[in-house]
């Protein structure tokens, strides 16, 4: 991601903390990229896209050691640093990934941030950056876009959201090609722009960077593993989710 990017971000904190609450989020997505975290006690932890730190909160009070906000937008950076500083949290929050930082991490948590990589070179660049934060053996979670999402606008409205390629009719699903979020949960309407990249191209990238074991699932419920039990208002969600989540580790 870069600092143009990145700046689309720098007004939509009070948004982004927002989203946390919306129903396919707290039901779906959160438990989904815990359960896949697993137990973070004792670990060091790097949130890569942090935005306004709401995943790098719950991982300290999960009993995480030390827990890092990274982000290229300032203004979600600061409204990240207030939270944790109102909860006495001891997070520590940077713009940047200095050398210091190699290999100081056990797990690397990436969340809707492979979309903002513009070009192949964008996106190999930011998996090497993940790989180079991490001890060998540690794990990478990240959640792109699905491979497989839905192309029709309309069909993630009720969850607040529709993802737009500039091609929806016949070409959904060119490596690289632009796809704009709309955000259209109550009163908020605003859009962002980010990129689709393919099952193969998302390991090919990851693999290069030094990854292994490089494991793929769609979202779930875990509070509800019968999926007839499931709310029918998510039950459309769990057949055509707009993200999956990877779970790699670095050789």
């Amino acid at each position: 991601m870069t600092q143009e990017t990145a700046g689309q971000f720098d007004e939509l904190a009070i948004l982004y903390e927002d989203m946390a609450t919306w129903p396919f989020r707290k039901e779906i997505e959160i438990p989904s990229v815990l359960a896949a975290l697993g137990d973070v006690r004792g670990l060091d932890l790097l949130d890569f896209g942090c935005g306004t730190g709401m995943y790098v909160r719950s991982l300290k009070a999960r009993g995480a050691a030390r827990v890092v906000g990274y982000d290229l937008s300032q203004g979600m950076l600061n409204y990240a640093r207030r939270r944790a500083e109102k909860e006495s949290l001891d997070i520590a929050f940077m713009s940047s990934l200095g050398e210091d930082l190699t290999g100081q991490f056990d797990v690397v948590l990436a969340v809707y941030v492979l979309p903002y990589a513009r070009t192949p070179g964008e996106l190999q660049s930011m998996c090497a950056d993940m790989a180079r934060l991490l001890r060998p053996g540690g794990r990478l979670i990240t959640l792109p876009i699905h491979p497989e999402y839905s192309p029709s606008p309309s069909y993630y409205e009720p969850y607040g959201f529709r993802l737009v390629a500039d091609d929806p009719e016949t070409a959904p699903y060119i490596d690289g090609g632009r796809v704009r979020l709309d955000l259209c949960f109550q009163h908020y309407q605003t859009s962002v722009d980010a990129w689709y990249w393919s099952d193969r191209t998302l390991k090919a990238a990851l693999g290069k960077a030094g990854f292994t074991a490089i494991n793929t699932f769609n979202p779930y419920a875990p509070a509800c593993p019968d999926i007839s039990k499931v709310p029918t208002k998510l039950r459309a969600y769990l057949d055509r989710p707009h993200a999956v989540v990877i779970d790699a580790t670095r050789g």
